[in-house]
């Protein structure tokens, strides 16, 4: 079975080395290439954009791909978007990594916003120390609120953008584990910590270290997102494709299946 994967997230790692190996499937996993020096993946891979949904519909057709995982960011609205009209279009069953948001904790104190303009709005008038978790492109909407201390966490920095006159970086990759959040929240005296929803267990020490320390969480809640057949973890991606291994006859024709 060929097998397109897009990617990005822990999730999609975790589905790759899964695959490794398996002489069932020939996965391919696309990366989009935001990040100038990606974790090597464990599977064949490419890097960049297929120009749209139907750039995308052209790519299944001319690979012959068989299935497609959506294993994207939570908030890579976009791209699920166009795989769902992609995969209609080359009549490609897709699938989609749907990784629960993170859910308000006893003790937790969350100021839940729907975008990061909003997050930098929420921050109030009076000067504070802000521990940055959002990632780099969402970095410029924190220019709009320059009176404010930024600490800003990245794998890469960004350029050629209009950024906070206040603002330092820390490059890093995670996973980060909630001891190490602690340490890092306490050194830096922060008041207040700027977050995505994005749910799994990688970055969710910061929100542990939070709660701890009784700190704020600004909260930049999910988009809704277009999707497939709902998966909640890899393994139940491993177990989707089984299934559509199991419909397809013995000559290897693909069955009536659907997206």
């Amino acid at each position: 079975m060929r097998l397109l994967i897009l990617g990005g997230t822990a999730d999609a790692s975790a589905l790759a080395k899964r695959l490794v190996g398996d002489a069932r499937f020939e996965p391919t996993l696309s990366l989009a290439g935001r990040t100038v020096s990606p974790a090597t993946p464990a599977i064949p891979f490419r890097i960049g954009g297929f120009g749209g949904a139907e750039g995308l519909a052209a790519y299944l057709r001319d690979e012959r791909i068989d299935a497609m995982i959506d294993a994207t960011h939570p908030f890579a609205a976009r791209i699920s978007a166009n795989a769902v009209k992609a995969a209609e279009a080359a009549s490609v069953p897709l699938a989609s990594l749907m990784r629960p948001a993170w859910a308000r904790q006893e003790g937790d104190c969350w100021i839940s916003v729907p975008s990061p303009e909003a997050a930098a709005a929420a921050l109030g008038d009076e000067r504070r120390n802000v521990f940055l978790t959002v990632g780099r492109l969402e970095l410029p909407a924190f220019a709009a609120a320059p009176h404010h201390r930024y600490v800003a966490r990245v794998i890469d920095r960004p350029e050629g953008v209009t950024l906070p006159p206040d603002l330092a970086f820390i490059e890093a990759r995670g996973p980060y584990d909630a001891e190490a959040e602690l340490k890092l929240m306490r050194d830096g005296g922060f008041d207040v910590v700027v977050s995505k929803n994005s749910g799994g267990a990688a970055t969710y020490g910061k929100i542990e270290a939070a709660r701890a320390l009784g700190l704020p969480v600004v909260m930049i809640e999910r988009p809704e997102k277009p999707a497939g057949h709902a998966l909640s973890s890899p393994a139940e991606a491993v177990a989707w494709l089984e299934t559509l291994l199991a419909a397809c006859d013995h000559s290897g024709a693909r069955s009536e299946r659907g997206v």
